[in-house]
């Protein structure tokens, strides 16, 4: 963590991190409700609520700020979740075929 706060570069890592978190986050929803519908909303909730302590309980600086985009990112993704139903329902994405609507 020295090198980051020597070189000033804590803003920028964030930064990249935080584009490479939401990133991530866009196929997990689309998976997640591809196979297991919105019923996981709960799972996103959990992990959501496990960042916000997490961001609570690191000293560093730079890691509370990662966590606290996981947290809300997490948070986010329950909206999405349902967003990504209603995109299925309009026939912009593919229905599991093996799931019952």
């Amino acid at each position: 963590m020295g090198f980051i706060e020597t070189h000033h570069l804590a803003g920028l890592l964030i930064g990249i991190s935080t584009f490479l978190v939401i990133g991530l986050f866009h196929p997990v929803v689309i998976r997640a409700e591809y196979h297991w519908g919105t019923r996981c909303w709960w799972l996103f909730l959990l992990l959501g609520v496990g960042g916000i302590v997490a961001s609570l309980c690191v000293r560093s600086l730079f890691l509370s700020a990662l966590a606290g985009v996981f947290a809300f990112s997490s948070l986010w993704s329950i909206l999405e979740l349902f967003a990504q139903r209603k995109r299925v329902q309009k026939g912009w994405f593919p229905k599991n075929p093996k799931r019952k609507y």
